[in-house]
C-alpha cells in the first residue's frame, strides 16, 4: 500500500467513526474462574445452530453450533426490574463502541449518568460496552438498546448487575463476536428465579 492509499484508507476511517487496527488496544484475557471459561457443551433440547440463546437464572449465553452442540459463556445480565426477555437478530456489531446511556438510565439514576447524556464515553477496553457489542434489534421496532457486550470488571460475571444487557469479560466477548454474523436469531428467555442477583 502507498502512502496515497494509506492516507485514502486512514481517512475512511476517520469519516466512518472507526478506529485503525493498529490504534485499537489489545484486548487482554481476563483472570476469571475455570467454571466461567467458555466451553462447548452438549445441549439436552435441539436448538438450529447458529443462534445466541441467553438463558438468565444459568447466567448463560450459549452460542449454538450443529449437531446439537454449542459454546457457553457465562455472562452478567440485567438487574431485576431491567432483565428483557424476548427474541431478537443482531442489527449491529461494533467494534470498542461508544457508549451514551438511554433516557431511562439517565431518569432511574441522574447522579451516575446525568453527565455522559450528551457526549457519552468513547470507545475503548474500559467503557461500559467493552471491546465489542452485538446490537439488538426487533422487527418494526428497530434498536431495542439491548446490548450482548464485553467488560472489564470480571467480578459482574454471573451477576444480575446491568441495565439490561448482557455482558461477558471483553476477551470472550471478542470470541462470540467473531463468530455471530449480523441478522444472527438472539433469545433472552424469561427470569424464572426473580430474585436471584
Amino acid at each position: 500500500m502507498n502512502r496515497r492509499d494509506l492516507i485514502k484508507t486512514t481517512t475512511a476511517f476517520a469519516l466512518l467513526g472507526a478506529t485503525p487496527l493498529a490504534a485499537a488496544p489489545t484486548v487482554p484475557t481476563y483472570n476469571v474462574p475455570e467454571k466461567y471459561l467458555p466451553r462447548e457443551v452438549s445441549l439436552r433440547v435441539n436448538l438450529a445452530p447458529g443462534e445466541v440463546h441467553v438463558f438468565p437464572d444459568e447466567f448463560a449465553v450459549y452460542w449454538t453450533l450443529p449437531e446439537q452442540r454449542a459454546i457457553r459463556y457465562t455472562c452478567g445480565i440485567g438487574r431485576v426490574g431491567l432483565y428483557e426477555p424476548g427474541e431478537f437478530y443482531v442489527g449491529a456489531k461494533k467494534e470498542f463502541p461508544s457508549w451514551k446511556p438511554t433516557p431511562d438510565m439517565v431518569k432511574r439514576s441522574p447522579a451516575q449518568y446525568a453527565r455522559y447524556a450528551e457526549d457519552g464515553i468513547k470507545g475503548g477496553l474500559t467503557n461500559p460496552l467493552g471491546a465489542r457489542a452485538l446490537y439488538l434489534f426487533e422487527p418494526g421496532r428497530g434498536d431495542t438498546f439491548l446490548r450482548l457486550h464485553g467488560t472489564h470488571l470480571p467480578n459482574t460475571i454471573g451477576r444480575a448487575v446491568s441495565n439490561g444487557c448482557a455482558r461477558l469479560v471483553n476477551d470472550q466477548m471478542v470470541d462470540l463476536y467473531n463468530r455471530v454474523p449480523m441478522q444472527s436469531r438472539v433469545v433472552l428467555y424469561p427470569r424464572m428465579l426473580p430474585n436471584r442477583s
